[in-house]
C-alpha cells in the first residue's frame, strides 16, 4: 500500500516541479508546529487554565528559537509560488482578481471548520460552568497563530506590486518604525533604557511593521522565482549578513534575543516584528536557498519525495489545526488524572519540564493526525491522493501545481 502511494505521488509530479520549494514550506510549518508545542505551556493553578512560556522562566532557551521560528522561509516560499502561479495565471490570459479569489478561497476555505468547531466548544464550555478566563485563554491559543493568514493574504493580493519591488525598501521601513518607535520617546524599552511621555502615536507606528516586516522574505522570493538569488554566493551573503546584523542588534541596540514572543517581556521581535526579526528573516532566507541544492537531490528519491509531497497537501490544516491537538491532549491528561502532570499542566520552570514535554510530543502529534484526517478535506475539496496529486491537465502542462 504504502509502495502504491510513493507510485502514484512520483507519476504524478509534474517533471518541472521544484521539489526543494515544497520541503521548504514543509520544514518551516514544522518549525512553526514544533515551536508552538514548546513553547507554550497551559499551566492548570486553582481550577484555571493560563498560558506561559518556558522562555520566560529560562531566558537561556532562547536560541531554541532561533530554529523554530520559521515563518520568514514561509513567507519566502510563498513569494516565490505566487510569483511563478500569476506569471502562469497571465498567461493563460486569467486576470489578477480571478487569480487572486482563487489564492484566498484555498487560503481561507480550511478555516470554516475551525470556526464552527471552536465556536460551538466555547459555547459548550461555558455552558457547562468553565471558568471564562480558561476559555479565553483556550481560544486565544487556537485564534493568535491567525494573523499569519491575514498577512499572508495581503500580500498575496499585492504580488505584481511585490514582484517589482526590491527587499531593500521593505527593509528601510522596518528600520525607520522602528527607529520612530525607539529613537523618538517611543513607549517601548530597548538598550536598558526606558522611555516614557511619548505620544501614544509613535508606539502604534510600530504594527506598520507587521506589513512592512514580512513583505521583505516574501519580496526575495519574488526574486527567486525571476531567477535573480541564484548561486551560493547570494546564499551565504544573505545567511551570514542577516546573522552579523541580528547578532548586532541583540547584543549592541538591546533587542531581545528571542525571535517568538516571551510573556510578560516589555518587547517582543515579533509582536510587532522588529528590525531584528527582519535581519533574522534574512538570514534565514540565505539558509533555505544554500539547503535548497541538498534537498533536491534527496528528493529525487520518491519515497522521500512522497512524504514531503504528502504533508504539503494538508500544510494549511496542520498550522490551522495543531494548537487544538495541543489543547486536546492537555485537557484530556488533566480530566483523566484528575490533577496537573509534569510537562502538560506545570509550571515550565527548569529543564526538566522541557525533558518531559518533549515527551509528550508524540501525543500532540496523534492528535493532530486525527484532525487533518478529519478536516483536510477542506483544504483539497478533491479525492484523496490521486486526484490531488494529479490536479488538472493544464497544471500538469505548466509544470508546476503550487
Amino acid at each position: 500500500m504504502l509502495r502504491d502511494l510513493v507510485q502514484r505521488v512520483e507519476a504524478a509530479t509534474p517533471g518541472g516541479r521544484d521539489r526543494a520549494v515544497d520541503a521548504l514550506r514543509a520544514i518551516a510549518i514544522a518549525g512553526v508546529v514544533a515551536g508552538h508545542w514548546l513553547v507554550t505551556a497551559p499551566v492548570a493553578d486553582s481550577g484555571m487554565l493560563r498560558v506561559t512560556s518556558p522562555l520566560k522562566y529560562m531566558p537561556q532557551l532562547a536560541p531554541v528559537s532561533w530554529l523554530l521560528q520559521t515563518m520568514a522561509v514561509f513567507f519566502f516560499v510563498g513569494g516565490r509560488v505566487a510569483v511563478e502561479s500569476h506569471d502562469r495565471a497571465r498567461a493563460r490570459g486569467e486576470g489578477h482578481g480571478r487569480w487572486a479569489a482563487a489564492r484566498m478561497g484555498r487560503l481561507f476555505r480550511p478555516v470554516v471548520p475551525l470556526v464552527g468547531v471552536w465556536s460551538a466548544a466555547a459555547v459548550a464550555m461555558l455552558a457547562w460552568g468553565a471558568d471564562p478566563g480558561t476559555v479565553y485563554a483556550l481560544v486565544k491559543l487556537v485564534w493568535s497563530p491567525m494573523w499569519f493568514l491575514l498577512v499572508f493574504a495581503a500580500l498575496t493580493a499585492a504580488t505584481p506590486l511585490a514582484a517589482r519591488l526590491h527587499p531593500v525598501w521593505p527593509l528601510a521601513a522596518v528600520a525607520l518604525a522602528d527607529l520612530v518607535r525607539f529613537g523618538l520617546d517611543g513607549p517601548s524599552t530597548v538598550g536598558g533604557m526606558d522611555w516614557v511621555g511619548g505620544m501614544d502615536w509613535i508606539g502604534w507606528v510600530g504594527w506598520i511593521n507587521v506589513g512592512t516586516g514580512w513583505l521583505v522574505p516574501y519580496c526575495l522570493g519574488a526574486l527567486w522565482a525571476r531567477g535573480r538569488l541564484d548561486g551560493r554566493l547570494t546564499g551565504w551573503a544573505l545567511l551570514l549578513g542577516g546573522a552579523a546584523a541580528t547578532a548586532v542588534l541583540v547584543v549592541q541596540a538591546g533587542y531581545p534575543a528571542s525571535m517568538v514572543g516571551v510573556p510578560g517581556a516589555p518587547v517582543s521581535n515579533q509582536s510587532p516584528p522588529t528590525l531584528a526579526a527582519a535581519a533574522f528573516g534574512l538570514a534565514q532566507c540565505g539558509a533555505a536557498l544554500l539547503l535548497s541544492g541538498p534537498l533536491r537531490r534527496v528528493l529525487r528519491r520518491p519515497a522521500a519525495w512522497a512524504m514531503v509531497a504528502v504533508a504539503n497537501l494538508s500544510a494549511m490544516t496542520i498550522f490551522l489545526w495543531h494548537q487544538t491537538a495541543m489543547i486536546v491532549v492537555t485537557m484530556a491528561a488533566l480530566w483523566l488524572a484528575g490533577g496537573p502532570l509534569p510537562g502538560l499542566h506545570t509550571v515550565p520552570a527548569d529543564p526538566g519540564w522541557v525533558a518531559v514535554r518533549l515527551a509528550w510530543l508524540p501525543a500532540f502529534a496523534a492528535a493532530l493526525a486525527v484532525c487533518v484526517a478529519a478536516f483536510r478535506r477542506h483544504e483539497t475539496r478533491r479525492r484523496p491522493y490521486g486526484g490531488e496529486l494529479r490536479g488538472s491537465r493544464r497544471e500538469r502542462r505548466a509544470g508546476c501545481s503550487a
